[in-house]
This record gives structure tokens, sequence and C-alpha cells, in this order.
């Protein structure tokens, strides 16, 4: 019996090492969905077939499955309508450099061009999320590109998409797939020239700031030797609060809009900042001083702040090159600077936390350090975009073994849910935590039947404010009044019983732990809903006159039109959170 180019793609793929397929079946996807069933699943060497909701929480679980095991994550969505919802997460995978491949099937091959029903262009449409996009038009070209969009996904770490109409799938394949042999990354090393330029800047400057990203992972050790020669206070973006701030006693915490701690002073008093492996794209928070940038991504080389000495390179043969030939620093900038990082972190972040066991409405950061607390020491988070973010980036703490997952680069809402079912399938055994807000899960609420139809152990925790607390904060930054952000109380909690979740809802601080607890030890889906305060906004370690300018102007909209008894709630729930 001849081999369907359906079975000859599947049977790439498992030689590529993949294990799973993220999607929804539907028509011209049927094909390559019996390819995956005649595998025999994982435990057979084949491939298992995970069915989500919605083909966008098919690309965030892809997405994240990938970030998590570094190896190629694959999903699919059915023709047009169906690959279409796939562009959102394929945007976020793509931006978080994660190597994902995407199987877009098409309408019959003979009706493209014809707007035929569900017609739609993917190999056009993808194009400005991913690093190889084509499509399958012959038998004898379909393996090639195969084999093309793996080595693509893999080696540039981002998103394949191929597009494969339903009527070629179910044909015989022709010829012999090319085998998949995995290649060694190569470590960017730079040149002599640049290390003892690198080296002559460092040793001139007196004050030296490090802010350090995602691109510092498996670096840490070599980075925190670093700091400790020249006494430099370390801040990190999001991304690489997992692989820099643990074990870490020159930490000052981030900057931007969801910052924390002295990392923005420090760096606006440094007379040298080393960018190391990040990309953060906040230039408003980035100071006119001078700057050296380090990554093994060479386009992203001084296009968010003037550099004056860009270095194409690994960040650990960067700073293994630089350590035994840079001069010791006193640490009179590094004392200052972690003074007042424990100041800001004892008075502003840590305020929210202290002696509210019995406050009503209960304060968000309260749940967050309590999660902290309770959590595995190996536990995946993650976390929605907006206030979860905040509230993860402040109160969850790294310690090498701990990840957080999130929208970081793409500020996708409702990735949080659809992140956790790939961390949870990829990761059998980890403790894995959904720190979802309201709007976020109420956006792709269907995931939580994917989550309990399989069984899975995620303890979804939703912080239900009843608004969407980060887009009230940018209307009041900008002089709005808040408005179209608040919507109807939801018992999530009354929801994911009927779906078939462990589920406790809590709007009494003291009943916070005790519900996290009982979730964690669940074996299965949990889900803990907490009333939290609706006002309780994140405050920028930097706070701009422009930012209080907008801020009271708002306030002062918002007594001329609701009254000042909604201002005063409003202030009562964030003074603490301002620093003084």
């Amino acid at each position: 019996m001849a081999t369907k180019i359906a079975d000859q793609l599947v049977q790439q793929l498992v030689g590529a090492g993949v294990r799973r397929i993220y999607g929804i079946v539907g028509d011209s996807l049927n094909p390559v969905v019996d390819a995956v069933r005649r595998t025999g699943g994982s435990a057979k060497g084949g491939i298992d077939w995970i069915h989500v909701r919605h083909e966008e929480a098919a690309a965030f679980a892809a997405a994240a499955d990938a970030q998590l095991t570094g190896e190629l994550a694959v999903c699919a969505g059915s023709c047009g309508p169906g690959n279409l919802h796939l562009i959102n997460g394929l945007y976020d995978a793509n931006r978080s450099h994660a190597p994902v491949l995407a199987i877009a099937s098409h309408i019959p091959s003979q009706q493209i061009g014809m707007s035929y029903f569900q017609e739609t262009h993917p190999d056009r449409l993808f194009n400005e999320c991913s690093v190889y996009s084509e499509m399958i038009s012959s038998a004898q070209q379909s393996p090639r590109v195969v084999a093309s969009a793996i080595r693509h996904a893999v080696t540039l770490r981002g998103v394949s998409v191929i597009t494969l109409p339903g009527d070629l799938a179910d044909r015989d394949s022709v010829g012999v797939a090319p085998k998949y042999v995995p290649a060694a990354r190569p470590t960017l090393v730079p040149g002599d020239e640049v290390v003892h330029e690198l080296v002559t800047m460092i040793n001139k400057a007196r004050k030296v700031a490090i802010f350090a990203g995602a691109g510092v992972e498996g670096a840490h050790d070599e980075v925190i030797a670093l700091a400790a020669k020249l006494n430099a206070p370390i801040g990190h973006s999001l991304r690489g609060k997992d692989f820099i701030q643990y074990d870490n006693p020159f930490d000052v915490g981030m900057t931007g809009l969801l910052g924390y701690g002295a990392a923005a002073e420090g760096m606006q008093e440094a007379d040298l900042l080393l960018l190391l492996g990040t990309d953060f794209p906040y230039e408003q928070f980035l100071p006119d001083v001078a700057t050296v940038q380090v990554d093994c991504h060479g386009e992203v080389l001084g296009r968010r702040t003037g550099v004056d000495l860009p270095i194409h390179a690994d960040v650990l043969p960067t700073v293994t090159s630089v350590l035994p030939l840079v001069d010791s620093k006193d640490d009179r900038f590094l004392k200052s600077t972690l003074k007042r990082h424990d100041k800001l972190m004892t008075k502003a972040v840590g305020a929210y936390t202290r002696n509210v066991e019995r406050h009503k409405p209960i304060h968000p950061e309260w749940v967050a350090s309590i999660l902290d607390e309770l959590a595995d020491d190996d536990a995946i988070f993650t976390a929605d975009t907006g206030m979860c973010n905040v509230w993860t980036a402040r109160y969850i703490n790294p310690n090498g073994r701990r990840r957080l997952i999130g929208s970081f680069l793409h500020g996708s809402m409702a990735n949080a849910l659809p992140h956790a079912i790939g961390a949870a399938v990829s990761h059998p055994g980890r403790q894995v935590i959904s720190v979802s807000g309201d709007g976020g899960l109420a956006m792709l609420l269907g995931e939580l039947v994917a989550v309990a139809a399989y069984d899975l152990p995620v303890t979804v925790v939703v912080f239900n404010n009843s608004t969407l607390g980060m887009v009230k904060l940018e209307m009041l930054v900008d002089g709005l009044p808040d408005f179209g952000t608040d919507v109807p109380m939801v018992d999530y909690s009354k929801v994911g019983e009927a779906i078939g979740f462990q589920a406790q809802r809590v709007d009494d601080p003291r009943q916070v732990r005790e519900a996290l607890a009982k979730a964690l030890k669940h074996h299965g889906p949990s889900l803990v809903e907490v009333i939290t305060d609706p006002n309780a906004l994140s405050v920028p370690p930097g706070v701009t006159g422009e930012q209080l300018f907008g801020f009271a102007t708002a306030m002062s909209k918002i007594v001329l039109n609701r009254g000042a008894g909604e201002a005063v709630a409003m202030a009562k729930s964030n003074l603490r959170n301002i620093p003084r």
C-alpha cells in the first residue's frame, strides 16, 4: 500500500522528535489527523493529538511547549477559519523565539483562486509571523518543504508554516523523505578586538550597571561573577527574570511599566550600561548613557537606544572573555543602589503583603505572595497579560528551577490557560499554575474544557476584579477617566465546577492560603477564584511628571463625573504602593 503525503509528513515530524500536535480536527485536515492516529500515539513512538477548543489556544500551547522543552512543537488548523485562528498564538511564538511548526490545511487545490467556500491564502497570511511559510503543491515537493520548515523553525528559533491542500495530503507520496539530523547550535564568540574595546570601556567607567534579558540563559554564574568584580547592580527584563534573578545579591529588580525596585535609578546613574541578551522595547526607560549591547541576534543591536559598542555574540563567551581582564571597582555605587532597592521593595512592593490578612477587597499582591510560598520549587507559572504580569513579576520568585511563561513580547490577552495546557502536556509530573485574569480567562474560557478532558493537573488561579486593570491604568496615566473597562461579575468557580474542576471562590483574605494549598494538592484540574480589589493598580518605579499630571487629570474627571467616593477608594487602594 502506497504511503500518503499526510503519512510522510507525520513520519518526518516523528523523525524530528515531535511527540504532540495541538489542534482541532476538520475537513481538509482529516488526512493528517488520521495519519497521526495511525502512529499509535507517543507511547508507541508516534504522535499524540491534543484536542484544544480553539486553534488560537493550539498555537499558544505549542509556544509554551517549545519554550519549556527547547524542542520543536507543532500545531494545526483546518482550512479557512481554522488555520486563521492560529495567527495570534503564532505571533506570540515567533516573537518569543519558540521553535513551532504550524500545519495550515487548505481548500482543494483545483479551487484555489476561485473564491471557494472558506478560501483564504495561508501561504500569504502567515508571512509576517513566521521565519518560513510555504505551500505544498506537489507530491515531489512535499518532503523537501517539510524538511525545510523543520530546519527553519529549529535553527532560527521561530515559526514555520506549511500550507497543505487537503486533497493533496490524501495523495500518494513520491520518493523518500530526507532524514532529519539535528545540527548543534554554534557559539557566537566576539573577536579579540571587540573584547579589547569592551574591556577598555568598562575599565574607564566609574559606575557600571547591567541590564539582563532572556539572552543570559546559561550564563547566570558568569554574569554574577562579572557583577561581583565590577560591583555592578543587575536589573532585568521580565523574560530575563527566570535566568538571572535567583541567587543574585546584585539584583535591583525590573524597569518599565511592570517594573519594581531600583533598576531604573541604577541605570540612570551609571556611567556605562551593559545590555546583555535583551531587546527591551521601551526606550523611554533606557538612559542616555554610554551603552554596550551584547546579543546573538545581530538585527536587534541598537534599535531601542543609542549603542556605543554593539556586539553580535552570545552572552556567555563575551562575559567569559572580559571577566579576567577588567579591573575591580569600589562598591559605593552598588551599595547606594541596593539600599534604594531595599527601601523600594520594603515600602512599596512589600506594602501590599503586610498586615492585609483581614483587608477587603483582597489585595491581589497578597494572593501572589502566598502563591509564591506554596508553589513547588520547580513549578511552572503561566501569566495572563495585564495586571497578572505585574503580580507575577513582583511576587513570584525564581530559583533556577521554576519557570514563568507569558506573552511578554506579543502582549496578548488570554495566553495563560493555553500556555498552561502546553506546559502540563509536555511536563507531566510538574506543578503547572495558570495565573489568569478574569478578562483573559473569559476570552478563551473553552480551554477549561480541554484541561478537564485530559484531566491535566493544572491549577487555575483567577484574579477576578471584574475590570481590565491594565487598560484602566493606561487610561488614567493618559488623563482619561476609565471607560469600558468594567465587566459584570461572573462566578468562575461555578463555571469550573460544572466543567469538572475542583473549584473554590474566595472573597475573604483569611481563606486565601487554605484555598490555594487545597488546589495545589489536588491531583487534577483545580480552580481558585479570588475576588480582588478592582482599584489595585500597578505604579511603575519611575513615575514621570507627565504621568502624574495625567493621573491627576483623570482623577478630577472621575470626581466630576462619578463623585469623589470612587476617586477616594482608588487612592486608598494604591497609596501604599507609591514609593515615598
